[in-house]
C-alpha cells in the first residue's frame, strides 16, 4: 500500500495565495539519499523567484531550500549518515521541495545538525551557510590570514549575516556592512560587522563586495573597489554591463550555492563538509543561528506569510518553521 505524506505546493505560479496543502506520495532513497522527517524548514527568495514564475506544469511543484530533520532511511551506498542522524540541508533545485513531511537528499550535500541548536534555529542555517561559505573561500579564494576590506551589501539579510559571521570567525578581513534601518544596522553589528554603512554609502579603497543587490550599481562598485578588486553576486539583474570594471581589473563572480548538486559535480562533498564545519562553529558559539521569525507548523496558511515576509523584501534574519499541520 502506498504511503502518503503531507506537504505544501503550487500549481501555477503567481502570488503566496497559490500555495496549498497537498497530500502526496511518500519518496522511496536512491543509491546515496538519506529520506529525512522533515521537522522544520526556512523560506529564502529562491521560493518566492521560483513560485512566482516557475510554471511547474502538470503536477504541484513543492518548495522549500531548507530543513532540518532526522534521517529515517538510507540508498544502498549511503556512508556518511546512518537512520536516526539528525541533519540539515538545503537540497537541490532540481529534486522536490523540503516543505513535505519525507524529503530526499543527497548525503553528499547534508550535514550534521549542530547539536546545541533546535530543528527550528538549524533550519534557518543552510543556504546561507552554503552561499557565505562558497563566496567567501571558493569565489574569492580567501583564507585564515587574508586581510583587506570586505563590503557585505544587505547586511542584515539571510546570505549577508552569514557572510559576515564567517569572515570574522575564519579570515582577518575588516567586514563592513550595509543597512538602512537602526535594527537591521544594529543586527549587523551584533554578528560582528566593523561598521555599518548606508546601501548607498560605499567607502572607498576596498578588496571585496558581497552583493545581493547588483542592478544599478556596477559604477558605483568600480568607484568603491581597489585595482585587481574582486566582486561576487549571488541575483541575477537583466542586462548587467560590467565593462566600468576594465579599467581596475576587477573580477566579477557569480555565487549559486545550487551549481554542486545540479551538476553532480566531483566535489558535492564539500557541502557536507563544510556544513559539518559550520555546526561546528556554532556548537563552539563562534556562529549564531539567524531564525528571527517562527510562524508556527508547516502548513499552507503559514508558507504564505513566511513568502510574503520574504517577498516584503526587509526579512532581518530568516523567517522560519516546523512541524505539519495534524
Amino acid at each position: 500500500m502506498e504511503h502518503m505524506m503531507r506537504a505544501v505546493g503550487y500549481r501555477t505560479p503567481g502570488g503566496p495565495s497559490v500555495l496549498e496543502d497537498l497530500e502526496l506520495a511518500a519518496p522511496t532513497p536512491g543509491p546515496r539519499d538519506l529520506l529525512v522527517r522533515v521537522e522544520a524548514v526556512s523560506v529564502n527568495p529562491v521560493d518566492v523567484k521560483v513560485r512566482a514564475g516557475t510554471d511547474p506544469g502538470s503536477e504541484p511543484r513543492v518548495l522549500g531550500f531548507d530543513a532540518a530533520g532526522v534521517v529515517q532511511a538510507v540508498g544502498a551506498e549511503v556512508t556518511l549518515f546512518a537512520p536516526g542522524d539528525e541533519v540539515y540541508y538545503a537540497g537541490s533545485i532540481d529534486r522536490p521541495g523540503t516543505n513535505q513531511e519525507l524529503h530526499l537528499v543527497d548525503e553528499r550535500i547534508a550535514g550534521r545538525k549542530p547539536v546545541s541548536l533546535g530543528f527550528a534555529e538549524a533550519a534557518a542555517l543552510p543556504l546561507t551557510a552554503i552561499t557565505a561559505w562558497e563566496t567567501l573561500f571558493d569565489r574569492f579564494r580567501l583564507g585564515a590570514d587574508s586581510t583587506g576590506t570586505l563590503v557585505v551589501l544587505g547586511a542584515a539579510g539571510g546570505a549577508g549575516s552569514m557572510v559576515i559571521q564567517l569572515a570574522r570567525a575564519l579570515t582577518k578581513l575588516r567586514v563592513i556592512g550595509t543597512a538602512s534601518r537602526p535594527d537591521s544596522r544594529q543586527w549587523a553589528l551584533d554578528l560582528g560587522a566593523h561598521a555599518v554603512v548606508g546601501h548607498d554609502e560605499l567607502p572607498e579603497d576596498v578588496d571585496y563586495i558581497f552583493s545581493p543587490f547588483t542592478a544599478g550599481r556596477i559604477e558605483d562598485f568600480a568607484r568603491a573597489l581597489r585595482p585587481g578588486g574582486a566582486i561576487t553576486a549571488i541575483d541575477e539583474p537583466p542586462g548587467l554591463d560590467l565593462l566600468p570594471l576594465k579599467a581596475k581589473s576587477i573580477s566579477f563572480h557569480w555565487e549559486l550555492m545550487f551549481t554542486r548538486p545540479l551538476f553532480r559535480t566531483p566535489d558535492m562533498v564539500v557541502q557536507h563538509e563544510l556544513l559539518n564545519r559550520v555546526a561546528e562553529l556554532v556548537d563552539a558559539g563562534t556562529v549564531r543561528h539567524t531564525m528571527t521569525a517562527h510562524l508556527g507548523r508547516i502548513d499552507a496558511g503559514s508558507l504564505r506569510k513566511a513568502h510574503e515576509l520574504v517577498e516584503d523584501g526587509h526579512m532581518t534574519g530568516k523567517v522560519v518553521l516546523s512541524g505539519f499541520r495534524g
